[in-house]
């Protein structure tokens, strides 16, 4: 336990640097997601290219890869000037984004093509078929794949630790460098990273009762 109560301050700031790194890109992946998905459907060949060109680039880059480009290639090509944590949330959002996408396609496939095809004639907008049709009947099928993809999201952020972000294994790295005993402090960050994907999942499953069909 004094590993813990003499470095409370660090495991504090390592946590919700976790938690804010993990809601930013969480975030950032869904709206992503969810605009790419459209992309995917949309009877716009060039949108569709796009899309898929997006979601197999991104689904078949490792993310260290994709950290290292965004830490080191990116600041020198566009000189933008972000900082190394919001850089960290371009890189987890960006790459989960991937993977909401397809959740969410997935979900619009299980909607019945008539449906669309009846909003169609009565002269409704492919976005308002989507809007106002077919992503509140996808997002029912999706909850549960997207909280996957969120607890996956929160174990990624790790790896932003190795790029000067401030998060739970950045502090892990301080405190084993600094002599405490490894083990003890595996053990708090594991219980840390539980606390917050327990959370996650409970959010979500709560989620899913509330939005489910009655059969």
């Amino acid at each position: 336990m004094n590993v813990l109560f003499d470095n409370f301050a660090l495991f504090r700031q390592g946590f919700f640097g976790t938690l804010s790194l993990t809601g930013a890109s969480a975030v950032l992946a869904l709206l992503l997601g969810v605009l790419i998905a459209a992309f995917r459907v949309s009877p716009v060949p060039p949108l569709r290219a796009f899309g898929t060109l997006w979601v197999t680039l991104l689904r078949n880059t490792p993310l260290t890869l994709l950290f290292l480009v965004a830490t080191f290639i990116v600041p020198e090509v566009v000189a933008t000037g972000l900082s190394s944590y919001q850089l960290a949330v371009l890189a987890l959002g960006f790459y989960t984004s991937a993977f909401v996408c397809e959740a969410v396609r997935s979900g619009v496939n299980t909607v019945p093509l008539g449906q669309a095809e009846a909003a169609r004639s009565i002269g409704m907008t492919f976005s308002q078929i989507l809007r106002l049709i077919i992503l509140p009947q996808a997002a029912r099928t999706v909850i549960a794949p997207i909280g996957s993809l969120m607890i996956a999201l929160t174990k990624n952020s790790a790896i932003a630790g190795a790029f000067s972000v401030t998060e739970l294994f950045s502090t892990q790295k301080l405190l084993s460098d600094e002599g405490f005993n490894l083990t003890v402090i595996f053990i708090w960050i594991a219980l840390a990273y539980l606390i917050i994907t327990f959370a996650i999942s409970g959010l979500f499953r709560l989620l899913e009762n509330r939005l489910a069909v009655a059969r």
